[in-house]
């Protein structure tokens, strides 16, 4: 089984700790988006989708984060928790992870992009409306993790870890990339990421940020990969509308 992945994407992470965490045999295959490696003919093939991850396992290819996490959980048979048989926990699980695509996960991504991304493609930084805007999405976003989601429990769907909280933990962590803490003042989340860190591993928690985290080494593929980067700006234009 091959997972192609880049690790300063969430849901690459997302996937990439799971498997590890999990010690599921695969083949680690980076796909290094900054280079536009994503849209070379081979990964085309690959994928029509031409994001990643993509998991592909025999003759059997399939992309989306969630389904990846989903199908590992259901193919090597791991403990409960992670996805609950139990209609109401799995309901509350699928509640979360179909939730987190247009809120926290697109809220984080932007604060991320707004500043390291925005001024290599733009040439200026971001406007400062734009980026309040995008502060101010992402607060929203995390009150409800807090308020709708953890409430009081020391993981999403209870006292257990699942595929949510991994879901989650990753695109918390995505803005600090840009140097913005979003839980900052966030005690109750602060130590529900602690938590699900611990479960996870703290040293492949760290390891699996680290290129993220390493923003001298961000800038630097950014600057060496800045032609590339230049081809994805009608996308981009779009995007940060």
């Amino acid at each position: 089984m091959e997972i192609y992945l880049d690790l300063v994407s969430p849901p690459c992470r997302a996937v990439y700790l799971f498997a590890e965490a999990l010690k599921i045999p695969y083949a680690f295959k980076l796909v290094e988006l900054s280079a536009g490696q994503q849209y070379t003919e081979e990964f085309g093939k690959l994928s029509v989708v031409r994001k990643v991850p993509v998991l592909k396992d025999g003759s059997f290819v399939l992309t989306e984060s969630i389904a990846i996490l989903q199908y590992l959980v259901q193919k090597c048979s791991l403990a409960d928790h992670w996805f609950p048989a139990e209609l109401q926990q799995r309901a509350r699980v699928n509640e979360y992870l179909s939730w987190q695509h247009l809120n926290l996960r697109s809220h984080c991504s932007k604060v991320f992009l707004f500043r390291t991304l925005y001024p290599f493609i733009m040439g200026a930084e971001a406007p400062k409306e734009k980026l309040d805007t995008s502060l101010e999405d992402m607060k929203q976003s995390l009150d409800l993790l807090e308020e709708k989601f953890l409430q009081d429990k020391p993981f999403i769907v209870g006292n257990k870890i699942s595929v949510a909280d991994v879901a989650a933990v990753v695109e918390v962590m995505q803005p600090l990339g840009a140097g913005v803490d979003g839980l900052d003042g966030r005690p109750k989340l602060t130590a529900w990421r602690e938590r699900v860190k611990k479960e996870l591993g703290v040293k492949l928690f760290d390891q699996a940020h680290e290129a993220l985290l390493n923003s001298s080494s961000l800038q630097q593929k950014m600057q060496t990969n800045n032609t590339e980067l230049q081809k994805l700006k009608p996308m981009f234009l779009k995007y940060f509308r």
